[in-house]
């Protein structure tokens, strides 16, 4: 097999084969070299196979960040089969519709996740830390399943927002991950040396970057722990003490670690970002470099690429920057037809990063994904990102926001129809508009006008676990308005410039708001105030509806793990998001604690836990 018909799976192997005692992934106090990364994902692939999948097969992966995380995405592309990324925390519902639409019948995930997954025809294998139980294991390789770049195989499957209601599945091929791997590498100058970061989602397609241009190289990927990734001191600490010198952190993370007093002697040199609008440039005392990205998950993970020059070199908002290697931009009118740079227009993406299209939508992948007329390579195609942007001075991109309705938050793209379709089955809402909106510090969030069925309107709390419990946490409003009607122009559309800005005076609040019922509520009552800006805050108020978001939440787990000694997870907050629901999660950890240690740590603790010291 020549050089060009190796997939990533090969060449991990290869890396396995070259330094098998080298650090491959890192995960708390434990790791996996390459050697046994491989072994196990060939153990795992040897299941696969018995299992029927080969080319072309879609196989669940739903699988937490952890060690298990890329023995089961390498596993599943050394049988052959295409991975179908999945988020573990996403709700129940959710899960059963994306297994429903990938058409796999197959899910690899892990023993504490498959007790969560929903019931249907899926066959599952469990892969925990010491791999399948399947006896020894055999080199698997490209060579026995068929898959090879030029063949057009489907590596991996990630959903996205849909704007007829429904999730989409992007198919995204071997070679364009390929090409994806091979710019980064070449860009980046990774080697074996590198220590990387694994802090994305599964889900979320920044994973695939954050994996493989790193195991292919021979370097170590290091899993972010849950309490640091988005605690921006926290987290940087761990960068430091880790030694880890290259990462990917969305926008508003990248711009809070931009933020800190960074010693000249980190080892730590080249700071990725992207998702959302960077707002910000670094410091020229800034001892790393930061990398603006951009790029839709239909266009493998990033499309344009930049290195943002320091705040005293340049005041206007960064760019994209240029296109990545193999890879072509183009902004166009209505008609499709190029402007002149330096005009606005839609930012269209050709070459080899383009995905083959949408899972089992041959019509949405039609519109979405054109021929490419300015191309005279056959079958070339455009995607068009309904995304604004001009070409600068310089050459480079700048972004300019979306031409539709579509929202970016927290680095998720959303369509606001899926969500507006959920709030719309709740008995008690008669009518609803979703859209995004700034909040005091710029990031976006999303708000839901609401007309009530009823004469009162529903709880906030009552709204978002209904929603939660269909929609991942990033899709539930952050804020609720009640409205008697929809404002309409005199043509009967959508009047959306009288829309009123969500504020504390008219966003649907709990009937609560009495004062902290205990030392420790009121501890917790402060901690939360100081986050949201000294907002007032009484102990049944909604977290979410008095301005929290999911990287504040993160922010405020890692207070409350400072401040009590316990952790609490993303998905409690979402679930106990008052300070009183908060207060009894906490007591409940803290007494489980208590339970386990001698009487004088126990006393140390409770003592830390009423009075902060």
């Amino acid at each position: 097999m020549s050089l060009k018909d190796l997939c990533v799976q090969d060449l991990v192997q290869q890396q396995a084969s070259e330094t098998p005692a080298a650090v491959a992934v890192v995960s708390g106090c434990s790791q996996l070299t390459y050697r046994q990364l491989n072994d196990r994902a060939d153990a795992v692939a040897q299941r696969l196979r018995l299992m029927g999948v080969g080319p072309e097969v879609p196989v669940a992966l739903c699988v937490g960040r952890s060690l298990e995380l890329p023995v089961a995405a390498l596993a599943i592309l050394k049988a052959g089969g295409a991975y179908v990324a999945l988020d573990p925390a996403d709700p129940l519902q959710r899960l059963a519709t994306l297994l429903e639409g990938s058409g796999a019948s197959v899910i690899v995930t892990q023993a504490d996740v498959a007790a969560k997954l929903p019931r249907g025809k899926w066959q599952q294998l469990i892969v925990d830390a010491n791999g399948a139980e399947v006896g020894p294991a055999k080199t698997t390789d490209a060579r026995t399943t068929g898959v090879t770049p030029g063949l057009n195989n489907i590596a991996y499957v990630i959903f996205t927002s849909g704007s007829t209601g429904k999730p989409k599945g992007v198919q995204v091929t071997h070679a364009n991950l390929l090409n994806l791997v091979k710019w980064h590498c070449r860009a980046f100058n990774v080697t074996s040396s590198d220590q990387a970061t694994l802090q994305a989602s599964p889900g979320f397609d920044a994973a695939v970057w954050e994996l493989w241009p790193y195991l292919v190289s021979g370097a170590t990927v290091h899993v972010v722990p849950d309490g640091m990734r988005a605690e921006p001191k926290t987290l940087q600490e761990w960068i430091i003490r880790n030694g880890i010198t290259i990462g990917f952190f969305p926008t508003q993370l990248a711009e809070c670690l931009m933020g800190q007093s960074w010693r000249v002697e980190s080892a730590f040199r080249t700071l990725l970002t992207g998702a959302d609008a960077l707002r910000r440039r670094p410091s020229r005392e800034l001892p790393f470099a930061v990398v603006n990205n951009y790029g839709p998950t239909e266009c493998t993970v990033v499309a344009t690429s930049g290195v943002v020059e320091p705040a005293e070199a340049c005041a206007e908002i960064p760019s994209i920057g240029r296109a990545i290697d193999n890879v072509c931009v183009y902004i166009v009118d209505e008609k499709l037809q190029r402007v002149p740079d330096g005009e606005p227009g839609e930012i269209l993406i050709g070459g080899e990063g383009v995905a083959r299209g949408y899972l089992n939508a041959p019509a949405l992948t039609a519109e979405k994904f054109i021929r490419d007329p300015f191309s005279t390579k056959k079958g070339a195609r455009l995607y068009r990102t309904g995304d604004l942007g001009r070409i600068l001075p310089d050459g480079q991109v700048a972004f300019m926001g979306r031409i539709d309705d579509q929202i970016k938050v927290m680095g998720h793209r959303i369509e606001p129809q899926e969500v507006m379709r959920t709030l719309d089955r709740h008995p008690d809402v008669a009518g609803s508009y979703v859209c995004g909106y700034a909040d005091p510090s710029g990031a976006q969030r999303l708000v839901a006008y609401i007309v009530s069925a009823k004469s009162t309107p529903p709880k906030p709390r009552e709204l978002r676990d209904f929603m939660g419990s269909m929609l991942p946490a990033h899709m539930v409003p952050s804020a609720f308005v009640p409205l008697s009607q929809l404002p309409t122009s005199t043509h009967g559309k959508l009047d959306r410039s009288s829309l009123p800005l969500p504020t504390q005076e008219n966003m649907l609040r709990e009937d609560f708001d009495e004062a902290p019922l205990s030392p420790l509520e009121e501890r917790l009552t402060s901690l939360v105030s100081g986050l949201l800006g000294g907002t007032q805050v009484g102990a049944h108020d909604n977290f979410f509806t008095l301005g929290g978001h999911s990287l504040l939440g993160a922010q405020l787990i890692a207070r409350i793990r400072e401040s009590f000694g316990v952790e609490i997870s993303l998905r409690t907050l979402f679930e106990e998001p008052t300070v009183h629901g908060m207060a009894a999660e906490i007591e409940k950890l803290i007494q489980a604690r208590i339970a386990a240690m001698s009487d004088e740590e126990a006393e140390r603790l409770l003592a830390s836990s009423n009075d902060g010291d």
